[in-house]
């Protein structure tokens, strides 16, 4: 099943492996596209990947949250996408952009100095920093945004985008009741925590058009004490079914949660797809293609979540930086990467660029 093509919404995909979003730090400072980030991508399609979603790129300046980060927040780097798309169509792939902000962690050494923005101001105990509550306006600045960027990535020729609604940064934010406490419009409740998500979808079909795929990454589980369980997930992505999203990847936890979304030491079949049991729960309540991401490094694990129903494709991410032509090598018979979960390549605000520095070291 693994290599059986398969459609989001118009769009056919050649096989059921997704590249999952993954920073690269291979943007120039400013944000724009580079021919190694070209280069990059162009390695990942040739290697046999059947839909990559690039790395977070930015929609808007209040959202930075890493070096050499890509961004989307004006017409300025549509150019770069539009390469980027060419190269990745070139190579036999598709490519959707990921876009996002992030919202109480992006870092003040990116903003000028200016505390981040976020639903409330919940301090965030892995870097001591509290942000500050958005303002209406503010929030309604970042929806426009988000549609923006939706214009901007189909124009340049790319086949859909992903909102980031994972891991803690803005979208994520606002639906979890951990990190939005709000009692307006945009939270109080389940319903009203998920308008934001709910208007950035509408800005989008209105900026981008309804035949432009939007897909979405959104934590089944906060992975905290207070935060989004499966269950309350599940019922989120219904809602995101009914309002036109083409396809849902599944992950898990923020950057303050006492478990993991990077979980280290994968070696054996057991601790893979650790958020398998969520992707059969969200395969019960909704019909568009469900994107199960986490810690699959076997085959025969990969095709076992595809045939019992738990997920229709198959997110990848340290496996790829590691073997970008894994999707080849396996089609070719091979039965595991070779990434062994150092998360050596997680440093990278210590290194020039994200690479598998383990591999580096044998050599």
């Amino acid at each position: 099943m693994l290599f059986d093509p398969i459609k989001i919404a118009g769009l056919q995909i050649k096989n059921r492996i997704v590249r999952s979003a993954t920073y690269e730090k291979r943007a120039d400072e400013d944000g724009f596209v580079t021919e190694e980030l070209l280069s990059f991508y162009e390695a990942l399609a040739k290697g046999g990947t059947g839909l990559i979603v690039t790395g977070f790129a930015m929609v808007h300046h209040s959202g930075r949250v890493l070096p050499k980060m890509m961004s989307i927040h004006s017409d300025r780097y549509m150019d770069g996408f539009r390469a980027l798309a060419d190269r990745v169509h070139k190579a036999g792939g598709k490519l959707a952009v990921q876009v996002a902000h992030g919202g109480r962690q992006s870092p003040p050494v990116f903003l000028g100095g200016e505390s981040p923005i976020a639903p409330s101001a919940v301090p965030d105990p892995s870097s001591g920093v509290t942000p500050r509550e958005m303002t209406n306006d503010e929030i309604w600045q970042v929806v426009e945004a988000f549609g923006e960027a939706a214009r901007r990535a189909r124009d340049a020729g790319c086949d859909g985008v992903q909102i980031h609604a994972a891991h803690g940064y803005l979208a994520s934010g606002f639906l979890s009741p951990h990190t939005n406490r709000r009692d307006d419009y945009w939270g109080g409740d389940e319903e009203r925590r998920y308008h934001f998500v709910e208007e950035v979808i509408e800005a989008m079909l209105d900026k981008a058009g309804s035949g432009f795929p939007i897909l979405i990454k959104m934590n089944c589980d906060d992975l905290l004490p207070g935060g989004l369980t499966p269950e309350q997930s599940a019922r989120i992505a219904v809602r995101l079914q009914a309002d036109g999203i083409a396809a849902i990847e599944i992950s898990g936890g923020m950057r303050e949660a006492p478990i993991k979304t990077i979980r280290p030491g994968i070696l054996k079949p057991e601790q893979e797809a650790y958020f398998r049991q969520a992707g059969a729960l969200f395969k019960k309540h909704v019909s568009v293609p469900v994107i199960l991401t986490g810690g699959m490094r076997s085959r025969a694990v990969m095709e076992s979540v595809l045939a019992a129903n738990e997920a229709d494709m198959i997110g990848l991410s340290r496996p790829l930086i590691r073997e970008p032509n894994l999707p080849e090598l396996m089609l070719n018979g091979k039965e595991k990467a070779d990434c062994i979960s150092c998360n050596k390549c997680a440093n990278f605000l210590k290194y020039e660029k994200v690479e598998c520095l383990e591999l580096q070291d044998k050599g």
